[in-house]
């Protein structure tokens, strides 16, 4: 543990670092200006935005849709981690689309974090684009991880037209802001953005494990579109966005289907229990909230995602909806106790 005389000499070395560190800062590749408007290329598979930038789209197909899902992905994934969850979707009538965002899977720069507007920007653009593909049939968003902290972000903006969608899904949403971690790791990730924003990390030799399926994870480390070193400046943005996340579920009225892993170890049960703390206690739409003992992190490709996608296909098709198929909505009063204790 850090003496008082020990914070002391830390901070005032670390003073001394930055002294000689000016001029670095993390990198954003933000979106150029508007100089279209945004577009969906079937053919192509992939969409065009308002800047010009294209994003690889995968679409998946049902024969006579009743409902669509555009799904957004989690942190260095891409589109095609909904890919056996969609095809379960198309046998049940629902169609389902995802597209990589910026930075990530064979988008532009990647690697590169884009910043928050873009993100929500991006989103928006990909929904009305997908709506005017299915005009009158109910369209819902999933996100997960840091597609769940976009889609809560884009739903609760500030003095902004919020996300319109028939519901959203959030599946184990980034909400770890900085408000919810000790005062030396923020720091240290101001630092390190602002002084190597370069310097690139990897999860190895964590032990954390973001899903039972081993095969799985096993694919995804060989898979070139998946990134396993990551910039510090696109930590550092990323977990801008999951402030912006956090603070977002106070003006989160949006009809949703909340989902959370008891095992998770990407996004720990506190900074979960905060953000559901927060949600208004009278949305404007209904709100459904389950949490799975054997979940972990990437709920829809544990071993047990069966259980996840039945019923999340219960709830599309009846999102007023309060049970779900295996019993695990709870009441959020008794899922934040123990924050309330504390």
């Amino acid at each position: 543990m850090l003496t008082r005389r020990h914070s002391a000499f830390f901070l005032l070395s670390l003073f001394v670092l930055v002294s000689f560190s000016v001029g670095c800062s993390p990198i954003i590749k933000a979106p150029g200006p508007a100089i279209q408007m945004p577009e969906f290329h079937a053919e192509n598979n992939h969409l065009v935005m308002a800047d010009g930038v294209t994003l690889p789209l995968y679409t998946w197909k049902a024969e006579r849709p009743e409902a669509v899902v555009l799904a957004l992905h989690g942190f260095n994934d891409y589109g095609t981690f909904f890919e056996k969850f969609a095809g379960y979707l198309n046998q049940h009538n629902v169609a389902a689309y995802s597209y990589d965002q910026r930075g990530f899977g064979a988008s532009p720069d990647t690697g590169y974090w884009a910043g928050r507007a873009a993100y929500i920007s991006d989103a928006k653009a990909a929904l009305d684009l997908i709506r005017a593909r299915h005009p009158g049939i109910p369209i819902f968003c999933f996100g997960e991880s840091m597609g769940g902290a976009v889609l809560l972000a884009a739903a609760s903006e500030d003095g902004q037209a919020p996300l319109q969608t028939d519901g959203i899904i959030l599946a184990a949403p980034a909400i770890w802001g900085r408000e919810t971690m000790s005062w030396y790791q923020t720091l240290a990730l101001w630092f390190a953005a602002h002084t190597m924003p370069g310097m690139t990390l990897s999860g190895e030799g964590l032990d954390i494990w973001p899903s039972d399926n081993i095969e799985m994870l096993r694919a995804l480390n060989r898979d070139p579109l998946i990134i396993k070193d990551t910039r510090i400046d696109t930590i550092w943005g990323l977990v801008n966005l999951m402030d912006t996340a956090l603070d977002s579920a106070t003006d989160f009225h949006a009809r949703s289907l909340i989902l959370y892993g008891e095992r998770d170890e990407i996004i720990e049960k506190q900074p979960t229990q905060i953000m559901l703390a927060r949600l208004p206690n009278s949305p404007k739409e209904k709100r459904t909230i389950a949490t799975y003992e054997n979940g972990y992190h990437m709920l829809i490709r544990d071993l047990k995602a069966q259980i996840v996608w039945d019923d999340i296909l219960v709830w599309i098709k009846n999102p007023d909806t309060l049970a779900l198929p295996s019993g695990s909505e709870i009441r959020v009063k008794d899922f934040i106790t123990e924050i309330e204790t504390n």
